[in-house]
């Protein structure tokens, strides 16, 4: 998320200069938005001992945080096959607990939850189903901005909108 970063508008490459801690190997997404709403962007980056497999990003000119959050994790489900086994790691406690935990129980009452309607549904549902075709993949929520390399290059990725319009 842009507003808590330690180091604004680094370059993916400054990052990798900069930053070594954190796990090696699995998937990395972030999203990020200048207001909320306001122009935002995602990011993902695929690693494989500390090398990179795929990286993919993108932005958008009105949305909100928690929209590319979750889009960089769909995106993220989309560039892996449904075979693979690996964790895909998230700073979005939000999007973690809505896989891991909450989509179920929507699911099982028609998409509805007890607390009033699900916000970005549309997104949610693809992100469930994504997860759902493939098993194997462990999703699992990572501290932002605490050095992690893997995690900072994606929030880079995420805000790269930001270098280029700002």
């Amino acid at each position: 998320m842009a507003a808590r970063r330690n180091d604004p508008f680094l370059t993916p490459e400054e990052v990798l200069e900069k930053h070594s801690a954190g796990p090696k190997s699995g998937v990395f997404t972030d999203g990020s938005c200048e207001g909320n709403p306001g122009p935002g962007g995602w990011g993902f980056v695929w690693v494989e001992d500390d090398q990179i497999v795929q990286e993919g990003q993108g932005h958008v000119g009105d949305t909100t945080n928690n929209r590319m959050e979750l889009t960089a994790l769909i995106e993220a489900y989309k560039a892996l096959g449904v075979d693979a086994a690996l964790t895909i790691y998230s700073d979005s406690q939000l999007c973690v607990n809505t896989v891991n935990q909450w989509a179920a129980g929507w699911e099982a009452r028609g998409w509805k939850r007890k607390g009033g309607p699900i916000k970005n549904l549309e997104l949610v549902r693809e992100l469930y189903d994504l997860a759902g075709d493939r098993p194997n993949i462990q999703l699992e929520w990572i501290r932002a901005h605490d050095g992690s390399r893997w995690n900072e290059y994606a929030d880079a990725l995420a805000s790269a909108y930001m270098r280029r319009s700002g």
